[in-house]
């Protein structure tokens, strides 16, 4: 239900009936508390400022010339010229009733379809996922999920580092130890990684031998391709194992390797020339760009090509192959000035069309207690998959630790509750925050945790399990309350839009926060099946109930979260 637009163009209307131009955009704001209203238009002021005339007197205008009937039950001037809107009961009734089988729960596809690349999660090869992959996997998805229920075309890109020294190095630890590592486990792997670094670090030979190896790879050498491949599938089960297990929609279909684009490095750099772009610096071919003193280096002394060469190459991909309207990148916030060098050189040298959309979706850094980045005891990485398991074992003790538990598959449940709880703590914040990750307060069954979502709506479903009957009928608005929780649950659309639009997932935490407070409150004020409710009343509570369960769960499946039946 798009409720602003709609109040958009009644006012819009109503400036026009009292002949008052203005060629600014409508917007439509949530009232900041009820007694101001459902909703407030703060415009103006501004068109006071322009017309020279007093803002209460335009406001009054305006208000005189939008109707009180249908959607819309009462306007009022507050302040110094907003002007307060009331919904009606009537209207809100006739709409949220209008939507009760309707498995988009009143939420439409957008008018514009785009077709969006969200580039996320970006895992090292060879090396087991750890805390530092978790915010982009877990923002990257819920957007990709978003975008993709509103209706847009979404193209996942997982964009793994699987070229480089690092890979030369390993082969050549491989030949050296006549390893076979088709048959090893990631963990292994890494420990063989590890070993190899040092061998590479100690001995110049080994060092040289390595690099050689990396040409090898690049010239596509049979031998050499095949073990780098072994190293790639190897760390691509690993990923696999943790994106199955954190709920992340990635596929190797998605993958889209610095390998993939190693060929189209070269016409980069052609292209950055052609155009007087880059030029030669000490050596290395280099593009300067205004109000910076450093350069951007695209291609070493040597040949060889950096990440910025590469990122060039993927949006250029993207952009021309894949026709993208939009291209996300969800990486951690510290790579926010390479990526706007490398933005602005794509759209200069014309690699991307001005019209492409081309976003850093930027994220902070997750903390501990003392409010250093998240490590281990022991000062190490924390791997993810020790994260989620541990999260899972913590879910399972907060669980057994409930009174008056119903009877419940103890694992599936912990799992769900155990997983939604860092997804949900992770998407609850503002992404450009940095914060602190805390057990205590994720498994909490207070606050804004994924748990007092899931309880919310276990406890809907429970009251389905005693009622056993059919629903029927209509959402009848009786009170202060009903009136305000149909009104939060038509406001669902709004929240996604704008959730969309922004790439902010703690739009919708926010917002399923704040509708599951406004049931809880119903619940405990607006008996539902207590004995002497009128069954009018009843039948309209059930469906009110009912609608709020399809809401939340609908919101946490977009968050990648599952909702369980009892807790």
């Amino acid at each position: 239900m798009k409720i602003k637009s709609q109040l958009s163009q009644i006012i819009q209307a109503a400036l026009e009936r009292a002949d008052i131009p203005s060629d600014e955009e409508i917007i439509i704001s949530d009232a900041s508390k009820p007694e101001f209203g459902d909703y407030q238009f703060n415009g103006i002021m501004k068109l006071a400022k322009q017309l020279k005339k007093n803002p209460r007197e335009i406001a009054n205008q305006v208000i005189e010339q939008i109707p009180t009937e249908g959607m819309i039950a009462k306007v009022e001037v507050a302040g110094p010229g907003f002007i307060n809107i009331w919904l009606s009961n009537a209207w809100l009734s006739d709409q949220s009733s209008a939507i009760l089988d309707d498995t988009r729960v009143g939420v439409g596809y957008v008018e514009q379809p785009e077709k969006v690349i969200i580039d996320y999660s970006g895992p090292n090869m060879a090396k087991q996922m750890h805390v530092g992959h978790l915010r982009s996997s877990i923002i990257g998805d819920t957007l990709a999920t978003l975008l993709a229920f509103l209706g847009d075309e979404v193209i996942r890109q997982n964009h793994i580092g699987d070229w480089g020294t690092q890979f030369g190095m390993l082969i050549a630890y491989l030949e050296e130890q006549g390893t076979d590592s088709s048959h090893q486990e990631l963990k292994d792997l890494e420990q063989f990684y590890k070993d190899a670094k040092v061998r590479f670090d100690e001995s110049e030979a080994f060092a040289d031998t390595a690099r050689e190896y990396v040409v090898k790879i690049q010239q596509g050498d049979t031998h050499c391709l095949q073990l780098w491949q072994q190293f790639i599938d190897s760390s691509l089960r690993h990923c696999e194992e943790v994106y199955e297990k954190l709920g992340v929609n990635l596929t190797r279909d998605d993958v889209r390797a610095e390998s993939f684009y190693n060929d189209r490095l070269p016409a980069v750099i052609t292209t950055l020339q052609s155009q007087n772009i880059s030029t030669t610096s000490e050596g290395a071919e280099c593009v300067f760009l205004e109000g910076s003193d450093t350069p951007i280096i695209v291609q070493k002394g040597d040949g060889g090509y950096l990440y910025s060469t590469t990122d060039l190459a993927a949006l250029e991909y993207r952009a021309k192959e894949l026709q993208a309207d939009r291209i996300c990148y969800v990486v951690d916030a510290r790579q926010s000035e390479h990526f706007r060098q490398v933005f602005t050189i794509a759209k200069k040298a014309k690699m991307v069309p001005e019209s492409v959309k081309l976003e850093h979706i930027a994220f902070g850094t997750m903390m501990d207690k003392s409010g250093k980045p998240f490590k281990t005891r022991d000062g190490g990485t924390v791997k993810l998959i020790d994260l989620l398991d541990e999260a899972v074992v913590r879910a399972k003790a907060t669980i057994k630790e409930r009174e008056n538990q119903e009877e419940i598959d103890l694992d599936h449940v912990a799992t769900a509750l155990g997983i939604g709880a860092v997804k949900y703590a992770d998407l609850s914040i503002n992404r450009e925050s940095n914060y602190l990750f805390s057990w205590d307060k994720m498994l909490s069954f207070d606050g804004n945790t994924a748990l007092y979502m899931q309880y919310a709506y276990a406890r809907i479903q429970s009251i389905f399990r005693k009622y056993e009957g059919e629903l029927s009928g209509a959402i009848i608005i009786g009170d202060e309350l009903e009136h305000r929780l149909a009104l939060m649950l038509l406001k669902f659309e709004d929240t996604l839009t704008k959730a969309a639009v922004e790439a902010t997932p703690h739009t919708i935490t926010a917002y399923l926060y704040e509708l599951v407070t406004l049931f809880m409150k119903f619940y405990e004020q607006n008996p539902i099946l207590k004995e002497g409710v009128e069954e009018s009343t009843k039948m309209s509570r059930l469906q009110l109930a009912s609608l709020t369960g399809k809401v939340i769960k609908k919101g946490l499946e977009i968050l990648g979260i599952e909702v369980v039946d009892k807790i």
